[in-house]
């Protein structure tokens, strides 16, 4: 590709989206009967345009070339801040999958913004789109301090989602939310002030990852730095015990806004830790190593438990995650290829089966008019293509071979029982645990007797349509391609991974083979 400035041009196009949609209201025809399509069709438009630049950027970018289409200027040159961007292998993932899953989300949540519910489809469409903006901008970044300000820049979009459109609750979730990550952001920022002064003491003040890289930190400072961007990504993924904003957020919560919250923002979270704590503070990294792992071995029985306990649909997808993010940090701490080869492709795989989960629990629960497990049943029989792909959903979160989640989550234990038996086999729990809750949920609202009519619907629960079968059928058909065909994605990762593991400096052991010896030999 030319020496265009595409990844600006990719955190704009949804950005400009956003600010169209936001004032489409003064378009001609904007305020007249049936405007409603108007922003959604915008959206639809804008999102697809951001998805079609980072298909072509994949498309050239070179396996094993490190950091491509980097862009540097100049910001605020006082301390250092630069607008820096650029992509390697763990960029391209999470920016591909942030742009498929924006418009799948709109589409299917085309409902449920409509201005008869009291509700701005102009607002939702253009605070995802900005959320869309934000996202690609904190994955893209290669400048602490512009890192720092993007990843505050999504929490403004995501508590207007989460507050705005969600359920009876929702604006006390949306400040609980808010709440836990202002901490989180707030010991960032302390941290992030401390690498000035650090930089500053070594030379030339510089927040680009490429120069604070090559810094000698005390072990003292180091690990104090490593704390403060530890805990403020334990908070975004989460990570026990500072999770306790997940679940009540994906309950009040609209399933679109969930799966952007859970699917996207969180990797931020995950995301951090591979850069930042593993690539700036490799010594405060393998030092803090057996606590990590304690803590995220804890969040992937835990999570399991409180799902497999809990009553509300969207309650327990958001549990799951607790446990699945808990099989994510595992394998970026055990510090092996394989266990962070399968973290990285476990965020992508997770983002598209908990999506799938999400939006076709969201569907259910606007059918049926609650999300009570307990008042649910029998939907298979008048609904075979909602109970179909929420059964498919599941066996993809519970690691079914076959689909995508199986391959990441093997790769994350191989690397557990490489690093210690004991954990890989306190980590296998959490598959038969997730067996449970994804089985049971599933046997008590789509198998059984048909439970009453509720308040919205009156008879039998209608089926999934063409559009919100569309909507679903890019996850199902990505969940199963990856399943089977995972290389294209680990071919990306890999390079990467080599790269950061060096940089921590640990290095995996070839396995030896006897060499052959004639026959009659001793």
């Amino acid at each position: 590709m030319s020496g265009a400035p595409w990844l600006t041009i990719l955190i704009l196009v949804p950005l400009a989206g956003a600010v169209l949609t936001a004032v489409s209201g003064l378009l001609p025809g904007g305020a007249s009967r049936g405007a409603d399509r108007l922003p959604k069709l915008l959206g639809l438009g804008f999102s697809g345009a951001a998805l079609v630049v980072a298909a072509l950027l994949a498309a050239s970018y070179s396996v094993g070339g490190g950091m491509q289409y980097t862009e540097t200027y100049e910001w605020i040159g006082a301390f250092g801040a630069s607008y820096a961007v650029g992509m390697d292998g763990l960029s391209l993932v999470l920016v591909l999958l942030t742009v498929v899953l924006v418009p799948v989300v709109l589409l299917a949540s085309w409902p449920d913004t409509d201005s008869a519910d009291g509700r701005s489809p102009r607002a939702f469409v253009g605070w995802v789109l900005a959320l869309e903006a934000a996202a690609i901008a904190v994955f893209l970044a290669t400048d602490v301090f512009f890192f720092y300000v993007v990843f505050e820049a999504t929490l403004i979009p995501a508590y207007f989602l989460v507050g705005g459109f969600g359920r009876r609750g929702a604006g006390r979730a949306a400040l609980k939310f808010l709440v836990y990550q202002l901490v989180g952001g707030l010991v960032l920022l302390g941290a992030v002030i401390g690498l000035y002064v650090e930089s500053s003491r070594a030379g030339e003040a510089s927040y680009l990852v490429s120069d604070l890289a090559q810094l000698d930190f005390s072990t003292g400072t180091g690990r104090w730095l490593f704390l403060g961007f530890f805990v403020a990504f334990a908070i975004k993924a989460p990570l026990f015990p500072v999770h306790t904003w997940l679940a009540d957020t994906t309950e009040k919560a609209t399933p679109g806004v969930s799966v952007l919250l859970v699917c996207v923002l969180d990797k931020i979270g995950t995301y951090g830790m591979l850069r930042f704590c593993l690539g700036l503070f490799p010594e405060a990294s393998q030092w803090a190593t057996p606590v990590v792992i304690v803590l995220a071995l804890v969040s992937i029985v835990y999570g399991a438990l409180l799902a497999i306990g809990t009553d509300d649909l969207m309650r327990l997808i958001g549990l799951t995650s607790l446990s699945h993010f808990g099989f994510i940090v595992l394998g970026i701490f055990v510090l092996n290829t394989q266990g962070t080869s399968g973290s990285i492709l476990y965020m992508v795989n997770h983002g598209l089966a908990t999506a799938a989960l999400f939006l076709v629990g969201g569907f259910l629960v606007r059918r049926r008019g609650t999300a009570s497990i307990r008042e649910l049943g029998g939907v298979e029989k008048h609904a075979p293509v909602l109970a179909g792909l929420l059964l498919v959903a599941g066996l993809a979160t519970l690691g079914l071979p076959g689909l995508s989640t199986f391959v990441s989550e093997f790769l994350v234990l191989v690397g557990a029982f490489v690093y210690a038996p004991w954990v890989g086999a306190v980590a296998v729990t959490g598959i038969v645990l997730a067996a449970i809750y994804v089985l049971w949920a599933y046997q008590r609202t789509m198998t059984g007797p048909s439970e009453p009519a509720t308040a919205v619907t009156s008879g039998a629960t209608p089926d999934l349509g063409a559009r919100e079968i569309g909507a679903i059928a890019p996850l199902v058909v990505l969940m199963v391609v990856l399943g089977f065909f995972p290389m294209p994605a680990l071919d990306v990762i890999n390079p990467y991974v080599e790269d950061v593991l060096q940089q921590v400096g640990v290095s995996d052991e070839a396995p030896t083979v006897p060499a052959s010896q004639p026959e009659g030999t001793p």
